[in-house]
Formats: structure tokens, C-alpha cells, sequence
């Protein structure tokens, strides 16, 4: 079975601040069909459009029981499935290891429960905001993408997944313009 690639990404205008906005960007791919979402909301952090891009991926799904590969820029998102954080944040009433509540619970929650749906589901770490015009720096995200995810990638597989990367972060920005036009005057 083919797999479905998911390439994700989320955006945050203004961060550290009480009032921002956001955006998530998400492009799925099977074989030589593709589509593509993005979204946004008002007053949320980086993290939370992250996650949101992958939950609202895996929600656009029609098929259960995939082969699914999540690419993203996000460390924390990435992290937590490589690493496995959720089986000890489950086993520790979604606490961390500091005894803190886990944030975000309910999106995790969410995206734990999509997950458990299909087959196989990994996650790929890709470098953000890449430069594609400088063949020194691809060289050298190329050798950190692979100490990542592994070396079963080929330079090639990395420079199409930095461009739908870069285009994710795109969709991100949209929808944070979508979020910001609605909210104009507000």
C-alpha cells in the first residue's frame, strides 16, 4: 500500500503576545493526488498551530487503517512521537516528568486518537524555512535530515520535502491573513 504523506506546518504572528494570530498549513499527497488546507485562529501560540495542522490533516482523511508518513518543522510535535513522550504523559495522568500538566492535552488527545486509526504512522523532522538557493547549506541540512530520520532518504526526497515545507508554510501565512482579515476593526 501506497502511503499518504503529509507535510505540516504552523505559524504564529506575534507569539509572545496576548493578542495574535495564527495559521496552520497542511498538504497531503498519495500517489500523484495532492490537497491542500490551511486555517487559522485568533490569540493562540506556535505550538498550538503545529499540532493543529497535523490533527486537521489526519481529520480530512476518508480511510482508516493507512500507511501514513508526517513531515514537520516542529520539533515538539515530532519529537513526542519519536521519543514516545505520550506513553509516559498517558501512564502519568498527562503530567511531565516535572509533574507539570502537559500542554496542549487536548490536542494531543485528539491526534493520539486519529493516530490509532491507521496501520503505520511515522514522523519526519525537516529543517524550516530553508534556503533552496545555496547548495553549501542544502549539503548540510541534508547530512542533519538524515541524522534525524534516518538514511533511507536520498538528497533528491529532501529537496522536494524542504519545497512542500516551504509551501505549508505558506498555507500557514494565509490562514493567518484569513484570521487577521476577519478580525480587522475588532
Amino acid at each position: 500500500m501506497k502511503p499518504v504523506n503529509i507535510y505540516t506546518d504552523g505559524a504564529c504572528s506575534g507569539n509572545q503576545n496576548e493578542n495574535n494570530f495564527g495559521g496552520w498549513g497542511a498538504i497531503l499527497v498519495y500517489g500523484e493526488h495532492s490537497k491542500e488546507i490551511f486555517g487559522g485562529e485568533k490569540n493562540t501560540t506556535n505550538n498550538k498551530m503545529e499540532l493543529t495542522a497535523v490533527m486537521e490533516a489526519l481529520k480530512s482523511l476518508n480511510k482508516d487503517g493507512l500507511n501514513i508518513n508526517i513531515f514537520s518543522d516542529s520539533s515538539y510535535l515530532v519529537e513526542c512521537f519519536t521519543k514516545k513522550w505520550y506513553v509516559k504523559w498517558r501512564q502519568n495522568g498527562w503530567k511531565t516528568y516535572q509533574k507539570k500538566p502537559v500542554e496542549n492535552r487536548e490536542l494531543w488527545e485528539e491526534i493520539l486518537s486519529l493516530i490509532e486509526k491507521h496501520s503505520k504512522v511515522n514522523f519526519y523532522r525537516v529543517k524550516g524555512h530553508m534556503n533552496l538557493n545555496n547548495e553549501a547549506q542544502i549539503n548540510k541540512w541534508f547530512a542533519k535530515f538524515k541524522s534525524w530520520n534516518g538514511s533511507s532518504f536520498t538528497k533528491e526526497d529532501f529537496i522536494y520535502i524542504t519545497k512542500m515545507n516551504l509551501r505549508a508554510d505558506k498555507l500557514a501565512n494565509m490562514g493567518i491573513d484569513e484570521v487577521r482579515n476577519k478580525n480587522k476593526g475588532v
